[in-house]
């Protein structure tokens, strides 16, 4: 190779890009690296580890799978049931009444009636293609790089990230909502203003913190007529972090996270139970929603944009349907080598949208 061709950094190799590689007249053709060949001094020792961009999900931890649709399937549905029964003696429905009784004499017994709505939800296709040259696979076997390998390495990355964002946010394109932004959740407002005069939790004293938990824990355990009351809750990762580094007082050495941990009211009320706290990227400016530019763009301090949201954590509250991934066989045109690999990803199940709430302006 004719190093005159190649643009060299100001060391004599190109660090800050990639080299590229020009023809007689100064264009450039190739940049070296593309199939994974680099040149490499007498002196220089190339780590042949695979470095992958940085990018972290949290879907598995937060929802559980609605494991039984298939491939052919193209929606996903399931059924909420609402009933009722009148009272009897004509003692009316209110509280304290509206029990069946019965007397001797009776020859009208009461009933009950019933409406099973069903909720339906599409099923789209997820696919991405994997292809790659004989020269290609050549090139990178001389190199020791495997092309194929690190091309499904990267379609796996590709693969969770859309699964982590349909999860939480669900796609504007389509219009799907997800756990985080589900319509059905309308338990959701401005957390209190503090002594200091403004809602974010880095002016707020930890009783004020804990007071906005619990209000919110309280409100979605009311909106479920006191059946059910969460056991999670997400917070935007600067305010996690805030609150695991930040003391109670000066001469403790409890951490906010510790003192809301032990000090909810889910620790008394749930048997076993307690309120898990993790942190949840997709809640830094989730209020000005997914179309602003100020969503998911992380701040020095918090944003009055900031989220936390609560739930309960159970297949039969909320859910996302998945098929697992599946591949074509490799197929060969030319010198390509091809090889598609689908899905299907639903759109989050909020079965009972009463047992999650959010608060904005932590």
């Amino acid at each position: 190779m004719d190093m005159t061709n190649l643009q060299l950094g100001p060391n004599g190799y190109p660090l800050s890009q990639p080299g590229k590689v020009r023809d007689s007249k100064g264009q450039v053709i190739r940049t070296v690296d593309s199939t994974g060949a680099f040149m490499v001094g007498e002196l220089e020792r190339l780590d042949q580890t695979l470095h992958m961009p940085l990018a972290s999900v949290t879907w598995h931890r937060d929802i559980d799978l609605r494991s039984d649709v298939t491939i052919a399937d193209e929606l996903s549905s399931f059924t909420l049931s609402t009933g009722g029964s009148p009272g009897g003696l004509g003692t009316g429905n209110t509280v304290g009444r509206g029990k069946s009784w019965a007397g001797k004499q009776t020859n009208q017994v009461g009933a009950q009636s019933l409406d099973i709505a069903k909720i339906t939800n599409p099923l789209r296709i997820w696919e991405q293609e994997v292809k790659f040259t004989i020269l290609e696979l050549e090139s990178a076997a001389k190199t020791g790089r495997p092309v194929d390998q690190q091309k499904f390495e990267f379609l796996q990355l590709k693969h969770q990230m859309d699964i982590d964002e349909q999860v939480y946010v669900g796609d504007l394109g389509t219009g799907d909502t997800g756990l985080l932004n589900s319509s059905l959740i309308t338990n959701t407002k401005i957390v209190a203003t503090g002594a200091s005069g403004s809602t974010p939790w880095v002016s707020k004293q930890p009783d004020e913190i804990l007071a906005d938990v619990n209000e919110l824990i309280t409100s979605v355990w009311t909106a479920s007529a006191w059946a059910v009351m969460p056991n999670r809750l997400l917070l935007p990762p600067i305010v996690f972090g805030y609150i695991s580094t930040q003391k109670v007082s000066n001469a403790g050495n409890v951490s906010i996270l510790r003192y809301l941990e032990e000090n909810n009211i889910t620790v008394r009320a749930q048997k076993g139970g307690g309120l898990q706290i993790f942190p949840c990227k997709w809640l830094v400016g989730l209020n000005a929603g997914l179309s602003s530019p100020n969503f998911g763009v992380p701040g020095t301090k918090t944003s009055s944009n900031d989220v936390m949201f609560c739930y309960t954590k159970q297949y039969n509250r909320v859910r996302f349907p998945m098929t697992t991934l599946q591949r074509t066989p490799i197929q060969y045109s030319g010198i390509w080598h091809m090889t598609t690999y689908f899905c299907r990803l639903g759109v989050v199940e909020v079965v009972y949208p009463e047992t999650a709430g959010s608060r904005y302006g932590v």
